[in-house]
């Protein structure tokens, strides 16, 4: 009877032992499942974070493109009018005319020339 009841307490034991290592491993699964899913929900977050970074980033560059772009617009507008400011009246210059500074230098002249020279000390 000694040695039944020792079979029997030691095949329970096996049975709680396998019983408790089989719901530990499914507990372990389900925590490996869960992180997996809390990581990728994470690494999504960052992407969409990163995508909108770079968008925001980009249209920083195109606006300050074009703020500059605008403001050597008005330098050049504010150039060209001073240039025409200081310009005589056409009448005033014969030559602007003549076939030989057409020829000279390729066409009229119907745009004003500004020339910038810069002189080292």
């Amino acid at each position: 009877m000694k040695a039944a009841g020792k079979i029997q307490a030691w095949w329970r034991g096996t049975l709680v032992r396998r019983t408790l290592l089989s719901a530990a491993l499914r507990a372990w699964m389900i925590q490996y499942w869960w992180k997996t899913v809390l990581w990728r929900k994470l690494n999504m977050r960052r992407q969409i974070s990163l995508k909108i970074y770079i968008i925001q980033e980009q249209a920083a560059v195109k606006l300050q493109s074009w703020v500059r772009m605008w403001q050597c617009h008005q330098r050049y507008c504010q150039v060209c009018n001073a240039v025409c400011i200081l310009q005589a009246p056409k009448s005033c210059f014969t030559f602007q005319t003549s076939d030989v500074s057409q020829a000279q230098y390729g066409g009229a002249f119907n745009q004003p020339e500004f020339h910038i020279e810069i002189l080292s000390i």
